[in-house]
Order: C-alpha cells, then structure tokens, then sequence
C-alpha cells in the first residue's frame, strides 16, 4: 500500500510532529483518520504502512493508538437489535 493511499491527509504524519501530544488528542486525529480512508480500504493495512513510514517511537501516544487498533478483533458488523429482531 502506498503511504499516499493510508495517510491521505497527512493527519498520522502530523501528529508525530506535535510536542506534548496526549492519548486523548491523538484517538481524536485517530478517528478522522480512518474516517478519510477511501471506503472499502484496509485499515489494519494502513496502519501497519504509517507505522512503518514515519518510524513511530514507541514512546509516542499515537503509536500506542496505532498498535492498540491492529490488536483489536475486527469483524462484519454484528446486528444488535432492531424490529427484526424482535420478531416472532
């Protein structure tokens, strides 16, 4: 994957440049982030290409942020409820 293609707006690459950033601040550009992935694309694959790309400290809150988002399981969505649900 192209690291044009998993950091479209710079947000990742940025965030590695802002001193005294905190957890909290970097799940918040972690959120716009994916949010401007082009639909259909691998996140977990642009994860991995930022991480690789920018070097990220291990130290740094949004590697933390990076790594704890390939760690967690994700799957098809899951229906939670609904009219359908219900249903006899």
């Amino acid at each position: 994957m192209e690291l044009s293609e998993a950091d479209p707006k710079g947000l990742i690459r940025e965030s590695f440049k802002i001193d005294g950033i905190t957890t909290e601040e970097c799940r918040s550009i972690f959120m716009d982030w994916a949010l401007s992935l082009d639909p259909g694309m691998d996140a977990n694959e642009a994860m991995r290409t930022v991480l690789a790309a920018y070097q990220a400290p291990p130290e740094h809150p949004m590697t933390r942020v990076l790594e704890e988002g390939l760690t967690r399981e994700s799957g098809p969505p899951m229906r939670r409820g609904g009219w359908r649900a219900r249903r006899p």
